[in-house]
């Protein structure tokens, strides 16, 4: 007995010393590695590194970043993807992602919240390793990681991962036209997740990144060439009264519509018609308004402008209405509820410039209110006044508004015109007419 129990001891203490001379290999190559990673000396630091992985794959989670930063420094460097070097050094970057995913689990364990990825997001960072890296990328396979990636992380997906999602998508419809509904979801989803993203970071340096990668959204989107209104007049025309009773379908379709600026386009009006009437939100009551304003029916159209602005809380959004609705009043002639509704259009955004223009067109089309010609032509001060308004408001109106000045100056009042009826230069003169407003003589 006593024999055999030190057998067993001996069995033990030799497997307990191989595993703390395994333990101090590690230690020492891990720390080689990532002092070399450090330096930028990926040659030496690549050996260690990978010892490090093969052999305690789980004693330091910074291992795996230290991993991908040498291969795909090795990758960068070698032009033949298709040499065998090349394939190694590949294949061991898909290995080190691979491997970095079997073992979160448990360093999530060992860390807080948040401090080290999930598996889905982790399988994200690999497939955009993949795309930009394999030697003959399939599209479809870096699709189907990116996608379960980000419609599993949603509004925590990197950046990044949002970014090459998208593009991935993008290039999957160029080729073939079947995919353009799952290339318009992917960038909608895309569009809301990232959405969320800037709402919930609070460095302003990851905010203003996170803003980027949303504009490369919308420019990839515009430049797929799959998204004119024509286009999606003939990809939602049929699927709009296939669905006419799916709001959240219903929904989706306006967003693409009115992102795109087909709001004066067939489907738009008839999307909104179908959603107003299962629910009469804001927008979709705007899709109606616009549909009565095309028809002619400026009066319908006003109603349901109103109506959008009375349910919306958006104030940007809400200017935007108040616009169109002016812009609908103007095509009916209705001069003074125009400007009424430019005014309002103003106090929800006192920097949209283009209640201004719309004003000095509603003024300088309805310009006579006196006998005297000379007076009638001082109207036209005041349209100069709301387009410098414009211009002071939003610079970068300033050549559309100067163009517009040059052009009604022609109208204003001979000087001596003026003088015969005791009026001068810096004189104020109140427009009478359905206008009520003073202006300075120039």
């Amino acid at each position: 007995m006593k024999i055999k129990t030190l057998v067993a001891a001996l069995l033990l203490s030799t497997g307990a010393t191989a595993a703390f001379a395994q333990s101090e290999n590690c230690n020492a190559n891990i720390s080689i590695a990532h002092e070399a990673v450090r330096a930028g000396n990926y040659k030496d630091a690549y050996v260690p590194c990978m010892a490090v992985l093969k052999d305690c794959p789980t004693l330091k989670y910074y291992t795996y970043k230290d991993a991908t930063t040498i291969l795909t420094s090795f990758l960068k460097g070698i032009k033949d993807r298709n040499s065998a070097e090349y394939k190694k050094y590949f294949d061991e970057l898909m290995g080190v992602h691979d491997l970095k995913m079997h073992y979160l689990p448990e360093f999530a364990k060992k860390f807080k919240p948040g401090q080290v990825p999930t598996v889905d997001a982790a399988l994200g960072t690999k497939a955009v390793d993949y795309y930009q890296y394999a030697p003959n990328m399939d599209l479809k396979q870096a699709y189907a990681w990116l996608s379960q990636s980000v419609n599993s992380t949603q509004g925590d997906t990197d950046g990044a991962i949002l970014h090459y999602f998208v593009e991935i998508s993008m290039k999957m419809v160029q080729a073939d036209s079947n995919l353009t509904d799952q290339f318009f979801q992917d960038y909608l989803n895309a569009s809301k997740f990232v959405d969320e993203a800037i709402a919930n970071e609070v460095k302003p340096n990851k905010q203003e990144a996170l803003k980027n990668v949303k504009e490369n959204l919308v420019a990839m989107f515009i430049n797929s060439g799959v998204a004119d209104c024509e286009s999606l007049q003939n990809i939602y025309g049929p699927k709009v009264e296939e669905n006419k009773t799916d709001s959240a379908f219903l929904k989706k379709t306006i967003a693409i519509l009115k992102m795109m600026k087909c709001n004066e386009s067939e489907v738009y009006f008839r999307a909104s018609e179908y959603m107003y009437s299962i629910n009469p939100t804001a927008d979709a009551a705007v899709g109606v308004a616009y549909m009565y304003y095309k028809k002619g029916d400026y009066e319908q159209s006003v109603k349901y402008f109103d109506e959008a602005l009375a349910t919306e809380t958006d104030n940007m959004k809400k200017a935007e209405m108040a616009y169109a609705t002016a812009a609908a009043l103007l095509a009916a002639k209705k001069y003074s509820q125009a400007r009424s509704y430019c005014q309002k259009s103003i106090s929800f955004n006192e920097n949209y410039a283009e209640p201004y223009f719309l004003m000095a067109q509603a003024i300088a089309s309805a310009p006579n209110w006196s006998e005297e010609p000379a007076l009638n032509k001082c109207t036209f001060f005041l349209v100069i006044d709301k387009l410098q308004r414009a211009k002071q408001v939003d610079p970068s109106c300033a050549e559309r508004a100067n163009e517009q000045i040059a052009n009604y100056s022609r109208y204003t009042p001979a000087a001596k015109d003026l003088f015969m009826l005791g009026i001068k230069q810096g004189d104020r003169v109140t427009i009478g007419g359905w206008i009520g407003e003073s202006t300075t003589v120039r």
